[in-house]
């Protein structure tokens, strides 16, 4: 049987991935920076923090493919006085040392969740392409693209069957962070000011992404190759608030305020990256996915979203 070694497996799509596999028949071993004595899976590997010293010897014995979601991801009040420093340690020092291991081991296929900001933080009336030029623009980016040099080099050294994954925003069951945020305005009926925004967004439900990854495991043509992930609906801001609120059954306040007046309040506050998600386009092209893969979307939107939201209520 197919063993896959999950990294950051405690992590929102971790969790989900540990859970999916087992139940179509591969056999999964989670890497944890702690042991989990509670959590319901066989084989779990601590492996501490994640840097270019880590050492993933008790991990990578008798792995097929090596699917690597750990990362530094985006904090809310960064504490380092030179973020690039931070994400680079985990995520590129990190990878790379990874990468090198899981080779030396005997591992034959390494799929690597890297991030859409590798492309850039906005599209302009065309959506990116996995053949685009990179754009990076923030310390995250950047180092998720640093990553990916580091690896594909790995790959003309050894042989190494790498697929690189450039997930949109990713949304489903247990999702945190701005999303949650979003219901939560939503839920206490708070006014919104983006009745007038008219952007186009790419989302991923993790049902679609958990499917594509289950696909790029075993496919001979993903070995070597980038993607771009998304759900195929694009979305502007207005209409997926009112997604959410037909989800929790909630009524939803927007009115409109001048795009001008938005990221002035969001220079005023600290705030402009986030003003910036709600009012821009990114849009994500996958009919590379079709094409080379014969893969498309399993999970409708809105599905997907009513599941995020049932969660969420329960927690």
């Amino acid at each position: 049987m197919t063993r896959i070694l999950v990294t950051g497996a405690n992590g929102f799509v971790g969790e989900h991935l540990c859970r999916y596999l087992p139940a179509r028949g591969y056999v999964v071993r989670a890497a944890l920076r702690d042991y989990r004595p509670h959590w319901n899976l066989s084989e779990q590997v601590a492996v501490g923090d994640i840097h270019g010293a880590t050492d993933w010897s008790g991990a990578l014995p008798g792995v097929d493919t090596l699917v690597h979601l750990a990362a530094r991801v985006h904090v809310m009040r960064e504490s380092e006085d030179d973020p690039i420093i931070a994400f680079r340690r985990v995520n590129v020092e990190g990878t790379a040392a990874l990468a090198r291991q899981a080779v030396a081991a005997g591992v034959r296929r390494m799929i690597y969740l890297s991030s859409i900001k590798v492309n850039g933080e906005r599209t302009h009336g065309v959506p990116f392409r996995a053949d685009d030029d990179a754009g990076p623009e923030d310390a995250y980016g950047i180092s998720k693209w640093e990553a990916e040099q580091a690896l594909r080099r790995i790959v003309l050294e050894t042989g190494l069957e790498l697929v690189i994954i450039r997930p949109a925003v990713i949304y489903g069951a247990g999702v945190k962070g701005n999303l949650q945020r979003l219901m939560s305005l939503i839920r206490r009926g708070v006014p919104l000011p983006l009745g007038g925004v008219q952007n186009r967004r790419s989302f991923l439900s993790v049902r679609n992404l958990l499917d594509f990854l289950r696909c790029t495991i075993d496919h001979p043509a993903a070995a070597g190759e980038l993607f771009l992930l998304a759900d195929g609906e694009d979305l502007s801001t207005p209409q997926l608030i009112r997604k959410l609120g037909d989800a929790m059954e909630c009524s939803v306040r927007l009115f409109p305020m001048p795009l001008p007046l938005l990221q002035f309040a969001g220079r005023l506050t600290g705030q402009s990256p986030v003003i910036a998600r709600l009012i821009e386009d990114l849009q994500v092209d996958i009919a590379k996915n079709r094409d080379r893969l014969g893969w498309a979307p399993v999970a409708d939107m809105d599905q997907s979203l009513q599941e995020m939201v049932d969660v969420n209520s329960r927690r």
